[in-house]
């Protein structure tokens, strides 16, 4: 009875610090550029995008294509280094040891 007790409660304490990695993770925030910083995008911990800015000399209405892709490559990479940031902070939680269940970034958003 003592195991069951105790895996309860350690239950209990991973759900109440995903809880606060939740909220750390809102406050943090990682950038990523193309186009050689002509496009920037800044997300938070939980993968939301936060801000777009554009340098205006990338602006050229004869080549919107070009301006869409730099800021879906920059909005992409912003994501994707949000991931990693979770899945750092997730294995520092766990110890490195792997939850018996899959613990999806999209819950945290």
């Amino acid at each position: 009875m003592t195991n069951l007790q105790q895996l309860i409660q350690m239950g209990q304490q991973i759900q109440a610090r995903l809880t606060q990695l939740q909220d750390e993770l809102g406050s943090r925030t990682v950038a990523s550029s193309a186009g050689g910083g002509m496009v920037t995008a800044t997300a938070d911990g939980r993968g939301r995008i936060r801000e777009i800015r554009i340098d205006p000399g990338v602006v050229d209405s004869e080549d919107v294509e070009m301006l869409e892709d730099l800021v879906l490559a920059a909005v992409t990479d912003a994501q994707t280094r949000a991931h990693g940031l979770y899945e750092e902070e997730l294995k520092k939680l766990t110890g490195g040891f792997p939850f018996p269940f899959p613990i999806p970034f999209s819950n945290l958003l």
